[in-house]
C-alpha cells in the first residue's frame, strides 16, 4: 500500500460497534485505545487499514515491536515454514532446531565480548518478564539485595519492573540522576550535566553515609523510551560501565526498546561501546511474537535448576519469526539505515522547532525520535526552559490522528510526541510522515480550541 494511495471511501461497517463493546467490555486499564480509537483489519510496513476504510501510517510500531513493520514477507515465511513442519508449537524449554537457529542468530548480533561467554535465559513473554529475571540474577548471583536505577525509567508494569522505574511510588531502589540536556536537574546540560550526574553516582555509592544499600546491580535504558526519548551520552554510558566494573556491580542494560537497530546500531550500547554483564531483550527481537530473554555473562549463572521458569517461555512461532527478522535487520544493514534516516528526520523537525516556538526540543536517536512540546508563553520565569504541554501534545496526537498518522505521547509529563516508525521506511513515507505531523502541529497551534476536543473515549 503506497503513501500516496488515496484511502477508499468508508465503507458501512461495524467498526463503531466494535469500539464500544471494547469500551464496555474491556479494563480501564487499556490505553493505546483511547487515543487510538481505530479497528485495524490489515496491515502491511508502515500502513495500517481500519474497519472503515481508513489508512494511517504507523510510527507506534507496536511501541517498537515491528523492526520491520507489519506482516513483513519474511517474518511471514518464516512463520509458515514451521506450521508446515509439523514441529511442536509448545516445547517448554526443550532443545529444538527453531530455537537453536533463533539462540545462533542473536549471538551473532551481540557485542562480541559478551557473545563469546554469554548464556541466554528465555523467560516469559513481556519485556517485563525479562526485566524481573535480570534482577533476580544479579541478586542470586551477588547475594545483595539493593539497585540502582535512573529517573525517568520505565522497565515495566510488574512489581520489581514497577520498582526500577521512575514513578515508583514504594521506593526500594536508589534513584540516581540520568542526564538530559533539555531538563537537565543540575540545570546545565550537555557534557557538564552529564559530568554532574556521573559525580553523583561515584560519590553516593561511595558514601558510607549516603544510605545506599549494597547493590546487586544498576540497570539503565540506553535511550529512555517511555521518559521522552532521551539518548544516554555516550560518554555518560562509559562512566557508568567504569563505576560499576569498579565495584563489581553488575550493569543490566535495557535493550527492550533500543534493540534490533532501532538506535541506528544493532543494540544501542554499542553507540558508546560499553559491554554491559546483562542485557534485557524483547519486542523487536520476536518479530512482532512475544518473546523475551536475558543474556549475560557466564559466572553470573548461579541459578539452581527451576530457579526461574516460565511456561511460555518456548514460543516457536516468536523465535522462527524473531530469528527471521535478526538475519534481514543484520544482513540489509537496517541499522545503518535507521542512523542516516533518523538524522534526515531530525533535521527536518529540528527545522519544524525554529517556526513554532510551541516545540521545546527535538531529539533522539536513529528512527527513535521525541519531540517535546511546551507552553512558551508561562508565566513561570524562573523556569530554564518553557514547561511541558501535555495539552497541546494531545492536541497534536489527534491531529496526526485525524491526517491518518499514529503517534504516541510519552515524557514525564506525557509532553512527548514519539515516532517510531519500522526499519524499512522508505523516504517517500518519512517525508509523508514529516509533512503530515507539520500539518497537525499547525492545525492545534492555530486553533487553540483544538486542545479542548478530547476525542473519542474509548
Amino acid at each position: 500500500m503506497a503513501v500516496t494511495e488515496p484511502a477508499p471511501p468508508a465503507q458501512p461497517v461495524a467498526h463503531e460497534g466494535i469500539l464500544r463493546r471494547q469500551s464496555l467490555r474491556e479494563s480501564a486499564a487499556r490505553t493505546y485505545a483511547r487515543s487510538l480509537p481505530i479497528v485495524p483489519v490489515r496491515a502491511r510496513g508502515l500502513t495500517i487499514e481500519g474497519a472503515d476504510g481508513r489508512r494511517y501510517l504507523d510510527c507506534l510500531s507496536g511501541a517498537g515491536t515491528l523492526a520491520l513493520g507489519h506482516n513483513h514477507p519474511v517474518v511471514l515465511e518464516a512463520i509458515k515454514k514451521v506450521l508446515a513442519s509439523g514441529a511442536p508449537l509448545h516445547v517448554l524449554d526443550l532443545a529444538t532446531p527453531v530455537k537453536d537457529a533463533f539462540t545462533t542468530e542473536l549471538f551473532a548480533t551481540l557485542p562480541r565480548p559478551l557473545a563469546d561467554d554469554a548464556r541466554i535465559q528465555f523467560c516469559g513473554p513481556a519485556g517485563t518478564d525479562a526485566v524481573e529475571a535480570a534482577l533476580k540474577l544479579v541478586r542470586t548471583a551477588t547475594g545483595r539485595s539493593g539497585l540502582l536505577a535512573f529517573t525517568g525509567a520505565y522497565h515495566g508494569m510488574t512489581a520489581g519492573a514497577l520498582d526500577a522505574s521512575g514513578g515508583a511510588a514504594d521506593v526500594r531502589v536508589t534513584r540516581l540522576p540520568y542526564p538530559q540536556n533539555y531538563r537537565c536537574p543540575f540545570g546545565a546540560g550537555g557534557e557538564r550535566g552529564a559530568e554532574l550526574a556521573a559525580r553523583w553516582t561515584e560519590n553516593l555509592l561511595d558514601d558510607p553515609k549516603g544510605g545506599v544499600p549494597a547493590p546487586a546491580g544498576m540497570i539503565l535504558e540506553p535511550v529512555q523510551g517511555e521518559g521522552g526519548v532521551i539518548p544516554a551520552p555516550d560518554g555518560w554510558l562509559r562512566r557508568m560501565r567504569e563505576i560499576t566494573a569498579s565495584r563489581s556491580i553488575p550493569l543490566i542494560a535495557d535493550e527492550v526498546q533500543t534493540g534490533v537497530g532501532r538506535t541506528g546500531a544493532f543494540w544501542a550500547v554499542e553507540h558508546s561501546g560499553i559491554v554491559p554483564d546483562v542485557m534485557v531483550l524483547s519486542k523487536a527481537i520476536g518479530g512482532s511474537l512475544p518473546l523475551a530473554v536475558i543474556v549475560y555473562r557466564a559466572d553470573l549463572d548461579a541459578w539452581q535448576p527451576g530457579a526461574h521458569a516460565g511456561t511460555f517461555r518456548g514460543n516457536q512461532l516468536a523465535m522462527a519469526a524473531g530469528a527471521a527478522t535478526l538475519s534481514f535487520v543484520r544482513e540489509n544493514r537496517l541499522a545503518e539505515r535507521a542512523a542516516t534516516l533518523g538524522a534526515r528526520m531530525l533535521g527536518q523537525l529540528q527545522g519544524l522547532a525554529a517556526a513554532h516556538r510551541c516545540i521545546g526540543d527535538v531529539r533522539g536517536r536513529g528512527l527513535m525520535i521525541g519531540v517535546e512540546l511546551v507552553n512558551p508563553d508561562s508565566d513561570d520565569t524562573q523556569a530554564a526552559v518553557p514547561p511541558a504541554d501535555a495539552v497541546l501534545a494531545a492536541a497534536v496526537q489527534r491531529e496526526c490522528l485525524r491526517r491518518g498518522l499514529i503517534v504516541e505521547l510519552g515524557g514525564r509529563h506525557c509532553a512527548v510526541v514519539r515516532l517510531l516508525p519500522p526499519l524499512t521506511l522508505t523516504d517517500e513515507q518519512a517525508q509523508a510522515v514529516l509533512d503530515r505531523f507539520a500539518d497537525s502541529v499547525e492545525a492545534a497551534v492555530s486553533a487553540p480550541h483544538l486542545r479542548h476536543d478530547t476525542g473519542p473515549s474509548q
